[in-house]
């Protein structure tokens, strides 16, 4: 018997749909040019058509199961109603976020590489030499330490204020990150750098002149610290793949891995915003607040716990098989499609 697609033409067909899928998640077909609407009808309905003849001539489970999962997915956009409404909160919280969380970790690890090395780096030198505060823009801080102002402590007089001016500042600094990421990634480096290199210095000069200064300051922090400055290490890299993307955009134009690599960045940073929310609402309300310190340590450790098998776990069950099956499909696995019956 003759094989069954086992040319590079059918798997083409495939991982563009892939893509128009990828770019559909958003904003849908509206999202779509009129010439890619056209295509992305016809290459749903090849699909079909290469699901009918795989389910009867092969017996490839991966094979049916991915043609399967692809026929779904682009059925449900032909079909999906275009008010958004609770499903699509559902889909997006529930799968797509995490979903892109993990396809793009690498990104996201390389900008938490870079602030840690960077803090790791401030306390250092801070430890060796105070002046170097003047060069993170931390002139006077030493003053305050030696002082025992504990400045944070002002939020207990109207947290309500203080939490919503810290999730505005917090949703400041995580777009700045994210936008400069978009300059060829060169930006959000700068942004990590300097902030990780602050933050080190914060802390260097604390232990080093005023250790019980710095333990309060450090207890203040960890409550909401784990989600803020995750949120900053994702926005960074968000920020890195529109960059990255613009510099080895692969089989596409620049234009459309820009534009494919920016449905995921959005889906990050929105994800991050909603996140925020929780991080101002703890930095404000409870970190400035005379619990104890366990208190606030195991808020921080159980708020991270959370966040991390949220977007390590969630909706893993069928999305990640189906992104693995779509690999050997392509070509980047086994030769799935060029197995025959």
């Amino acid at each position: 018997m003759r094989s069954i697609f086992s040319g590079t033409a059918e798997r083409d067909q495939w991982q563009r749909l892939e893509d128009l899928l990828e770019l559909m998640k958003i904003s849908g077909l509206r999202g779509l040019s009129r010439v890619e609407v056209r295509e992305f009808g016809e290459l749903y309905r090849r699909a079909a058509a290469d699901l009918a003849i795989a389910r009867a001539e092969t017996r490839d489970p991966a094979l049916v199961g991915y043609l399967n999962g692809l026929v779904i997915r682009a059925h449900g956009h032909v079909y999906r109603a275009e008010s958004g409404g609770i499903g699509q909160l559902r889909l997006f919280f529930g799968r797509e976020l995490p979903e892109t969380f993990r396809r793009n970790w690498k990104f996201l690890a390389f900008a938490f590489i870079i602030f840690a090395g960077a803090a790791v780096f401030g306390f250092i030198t801070t430890w060796i030499d105070s002046d170097f505060t003047h060069f993170v823009a931390l002139s006077g801080i030493t003053d305050e330490i030696r002082s025992g102002h504990r400045w944070w402590l002002r939020l207990n007089e109207a947290n309500q204020v203080g939490a919503t001016e810290i999730m505005s500042n917090n949703i400041l600094v995580m777009a700045r990150a994210f936008a400069l990421g978009a300059f060829f990634g060169v930006g959000a480096i700068y942004v990590l750098a300097f902030e990780g290199a602050r933050l080190g210095s914060i802390f260097g000069a604390g232990y080093k002149i005023d250790p019980a200064f710095a333990n309060d300051l450090a207890s203040f922090v960890v409550g909401h610290g784990v989600i803020e400055l995750s949120c900053i290490f994702f926005c960074a890299g968000a920020g890195m793949m529109i960059g990255y993307s613009l510099i080895a955009p692969g089989d596409l134009t620049r234009a459309q891995a820009a534009k494919k690599s920016g449905m995921d960045a959005a889906r990050i940073v929105i994800g991050c915003a909603c996140f925020l929310v929780v991080a101002g609402t703890i930095e404000g309300f409870l970190s400035p607040s005379a619990l104890p310190a366990a208190v606030k340590v195991a808020t921080g450790v159980l708020t991270g716990i959370a966040l991390y098998s949220y977007l390590f776990f969630v909706g893993r069950s069928a999305g990640d098989e189906t992104v693995g099956l779509a690999q050997q499909v392509s070509g980047e696995g086994s030769a799935t499609g060029s197995k025959t019956r």
